[in-house]
């Protein structure tokens, strides 16, 4: 009995059409499936079921659709225009919120969260972020500084978190190990890294209405 010849690769529809889009969106189903370090142009083209060749007529190199993929995801970072609550609480739902869409790519963000390009200007994220300063009556020539303050905490807080860096810390002990045999405590449950952001949310808050005192003393 004859097997079903396969058409050849590039002429078989697609689930995901070879766009920029496309490509962006494939590589960051393998990214969540294995990791940025596993991602290849080859392996991205056979999911693709393309010739590894015809990706570079939509995107030059890996660092371009790991920018791309970036983009993808910072997109869907949502803020909804909530200034019936008072800059405080805004502030605590906009670091919850980076905090979920961390969790729903974590080996994406795990690898952005080191680069120093990932937060751009026009990003949804940052934007909310410089709209809550003003709103809290910090002077605007220090916004720019004290929001990079912030998303310094909140960047390296969510990057130890998902390294599992935080788990361990969190349960090391008070004293140096009695002996080589001690065994390690065991990490810490979800509901106590929970409060350990919130904690961290706290005393944010807390360091923005202290630089804003200050602000308005010096006037």
């Amino acid at each position: 009995m004859a097997t079903e010849r396969k058409p050849p690769r590039g002429t078989r529809k697609r689930d995901v059409p070879l766009t920029k889009d496309g490509i962006h969106a494939m590589a960051l189903q393998l990214i969540d499936a294995d990791g940025v370090e596993a991602l290849t142009m080859r392996k991205l083209a056979t999911a693709l079921d393309a010739n590894p060749m015809s990706l570079y007529h939509h995107v030059p190199n890996k660092d371009a659709v790991l920018r791309g993929v970036a983009h993808r995801v910072g997109s869907q970072f949502s803020t909804e225009d909530r200034g019936d609550i008072p800059w405080q609480d805004r502030l605590r739902e906009l670091a919850r919120d980076f905090r979920e869409l961390s969790h729903r790519h974590p080996k994406l963000m795990e690898y952005s969260f080191t680069r120093p390009d990932y937060v751009q200007p026009a990003d949804p994220f940052w934007q909310a972020l410089i709209d809550i300063l003003a709103t809290a009556k910090l002077p605007e020539e220090e916004i720019p500084r004290v929001a990079a303050t912030l998303v310094g905490v909140f960047t390296g807080l969510l990057l130890s978190e998902l390294n599992g860096a935080l788990q361990r810390w969190a349960t090391l002990p008070l004293a140096p190990p009695s002996g080589p045999d001690e065994e390690e405590a065991p990490p810490p449950s979800k509901g106590v890294i929970d409060t350990m952001f919130d904690s961290t949310l706290d005393a944010a808050v807390a360091g923005v209405e202290n630089h804003v005192a200050r602000a308005r003393e010096r006037v």
